[in-house]
């Protein structure tokens, strides 16, 4: 029987794999773009992988690795630093706080995110989520769209908001019938 201290290379990976949707989530929302998610990821992992023994159980797997990943990220974004629309540190090491203390399981938010587009119409959905499924800009989808770029990013902006109550809405807990 493995010990739980023991992180061999299978259970590091599995660990690892199953909470990668996590850590890449965590990366994009303080990164600007998906390639440097992939790159902060695969530096973070070879961090990870070496200092691994630090762990006492998996239970600890997701905050640590959140932890080695925001130093890897706060890397990234010092290479980016030039860029006018990046943010600042001060705004990326307080949204990786806020990553670091979430109460809302991922899964649990990732689910409630699914039920919420799927109530989206086929048409709405497809435009939420087209900046995200493919590298396609705003000005393109405006474009193939027949909208102006303004309006679709009002539309957009609406769509989002529309989506952020229904998930709200979802993660609260549904309180406890009284008894007559």
């Amino acid at each position: 029987m493995t010990n739980e201290t023991d992180f061999n290379d299978g259970r590091f990976l599995r660990v690892f794999i199953q909470h990668e949707a996590a850590l890449r989530a965590y990366a994009r929302a303080l990164l600007p773009d998906w390639h440097a998610v992939d790159e902060a990821m695969q530096e973070a992992s070879v961090v990870m992988w070496r200092k691994v023994d630090q762990l006492q159980s998996t239970d600890e797997f997701l905050p640590w690795a959140k932890t080695v990943l925001r130093f890897e990220i706060l890397k990234a974004r010092r290479k980016h630093a030039r860029d006018r629309h990046v943010f600042s540190n001060e705004l990326i090491e307080m949204l990786a706080e806020e990553g670091l203390e979430e109460d809302q399981p991922f899964a649990e938010r990732q689910r409630a995110l699914a039920s919420c587009l799927a109530k989206l119409s086929p048409e709405n959905r497809e435009l939420v989520l087209a900046p995200y499924l493919a590298d396609r800009a705003v000005t393109e989808i405006a474009e193939q769209s027949g909208r102006t770029v303004n309006s679709l990013y009002k539309r957009m902006g609406r769509l989002r908001l529309t989506l952020r109550r229904c998930i709200e809405d979802a993660l609260q807990p549904v309180p406890a019938e009284v008894p007559s």
